[in-house]
């Protein structure tokens, strides 16, 4: 493995699409001896909140039995979604094959995943009861990488982000213009 600062300026230099505002965040300190966390906001150009999550790497020199390795990817998603979609049945599977698609199309392999996805529908009463009834979905998953291209897993996980966030793939040949804070 490249050491473990390496890793971690791999996964800084991916460039990001506008609507992408990426930063590090305190990560979590008892899960693994090295640790990275990045936070993720994605807005439209009329800042709205399009989706959030969390892209956690782990990493165990030692390796860790339930993971089968020695690094560990840990992330979330939450995202708007319309109160019809929350209701079908079929949407959780079709949730959860975004972050397939996602990791088999765009990564560099992966193994041991597991997740769940969680769909909420929120309704307002007393002083706030004029608000719209409110649904999200929440994808969590976690996996361990077949090799120690984190930046790769980062960009897979950013394909999936788009998806849940209802965004066009960006075209090809075309860049963005980095967000990051």
């Amino acid at each position: 493995m490249e050491t473990w600062e390496e890793v971690v300026a791999s996964i800084k230099k991916i460039e990001l699409r506008p609507e992408f505002i990426l930063e590090e965040v305190p990560a979590p300190a008892r899960l693994a001896p090295h640790s990275f966390a990045l936070s993720l906001d994605v807005v439209n150009s009329e800042d709205e909140d399009l989706a959030s999550g969390r892209f956690v790497v782990l990493h165990d020199p030692a390796g860790q039995e339930t993971w089968d390795g020695t690094v560990r990817i840990v992330t979330f998603v939450r995202a708007p979604i319309e109160a019809d979609v929350a209701s079908d049945e079929i949407f959780d599977e079709v949730a959860w094959s975004w972050i397939m698609d996602a990791l088999t199309q765009e990564s560099t392999g992966f193994h041991n995943i597991s997740g769940t996805v969680t769909r909420t529908v929120s309704k307002s009463f007393a002083g706030i009861e004029d608000r719209e009834r409110e649904s999200d979905v929440e994808i969590r998953a976690s996996w361990t990488p077949n090799s120690n291209d984190i930046g790769n897993q980062l960009s897979a996980w950013l394909v999936f982000v788009e998806q849940c966030s209802g965004l066009l793939p960006m075209p090809s040949g075309v860049s963005a213009i980095n967000r990051n804070r």
